[in-house]
């Protein structure tokens, strides 16, 4: 989430193949799904708005295609993203536990 109006809009008219300049709304969101952007045009400029959660992580919305870049939802789904309704709880960070000599109940 390192970039900033310039490089956000960038990446929604080269590798989203949207015109930034439309007036929709382009949501991107991290890989640890903890921190959105949103970027918006006005008449006279850009608005950028960022999000970042203190705990848990978004439910963001899976493509059925493995291989498509862009999601559009609707305003009721944006709004509920945006207020936390759809806010999966903090995932579990996998790990590997082996019991010493044997003892289930060591750790």
């Amino acid at each position: 989430m390192r970039k900033a109006i310039d490089g956000l809009a960038a990446a929604a008219r080269h590798a989203l193949r949207q015109d930034p300049f439309t007036g929709d709304l382009f949501v991107f969101c991290n890989r640890r799904r903890d921190r959105l952007k949103i970027l918006y045009w006005e008449r006279s400029g850009f608005w950028l708005l960022h999000k970042r959660l203190e705990s848990g992580t978004f439910a963001w919305p899976t493509s059925k295609g493995a291989s498509k870049a862009s999601e559009e939802i609707d305003t009721a789904q944006l709004f509920a993203l945006l207020n936390g309704l759809v806010v999966a709880s903090r995932r579990k960070r996998w790990f590997s536990w082996k019991p010493r000599n044997g003892d289930v109940n060591a750790r």
